[in-house]
């Protein structure tokens, strides 16, 4: 495992994920294996390309659209360490109903962020990662190798 990630290396892995089909696949392939082994050190150059609005290849199977490359790297941060969906999308999920058979949970939310604009999400996730709060979150506490 290496320490000193840059952006060029979390950008050479994410982009053979654009290819991908279904977004049910995105955390199989071994370059989102490689990314989710960086942990919560890749969270913030992740964040740097939330706002990439390029389409993918990818068809979420949760919102029948194509993934951008952002979505693409909002949803890898995710499975690095869940995010606080209500705060960060301000979107309550009171029925904790999620896309059925998706293991990526944050694919349910990405129509109200694609809606309020990525900048925005982007932004409040920055927040988040650099808050005490985020300290305190049940995930961050208990986020030991433990990929969804």
């Amino acid at each position: 495992m290496s320490y000193g990630q840059t952006q060029i290396d979390i950008d050479s892995l994410l982009k053979p994920l654009h290819d991908i089909k279904s977004s049910k696949d995105i955390s199989a392939h071994h370059n989102a294996q490689a990314i989710l082994n960086f942990g919560d050190r890749a969270l913030p150059l992740l964040a740097n390309r939330f706002a990439d609005t390029a389409l993918t290849e990818i068809h979420s199977d949760c919102r029948e659209f194509v993934l951008t490359k952002g979505e693409v790297a909002i949803i890898m941060a995710d499975k690095i360490e869940m995010m606080p969906y209500a705060l960060l999308t301000h979107v309550q999920n009171c029925t904790l109903e999620f896309c059925k058979d998706n293991p990526n949970l944050i694919e349910y939310y990405l129509y109200p962020i694609r809606r309020n604009g990525m900048e925005i999400f982007q932004y409040r996730y920055n927040e988040w990662l650099k808050s005490n709060d985020r300290k305190k979150y049940g995930p961050y506490l208990s986020n030991k190798k433990r990929y969804y």
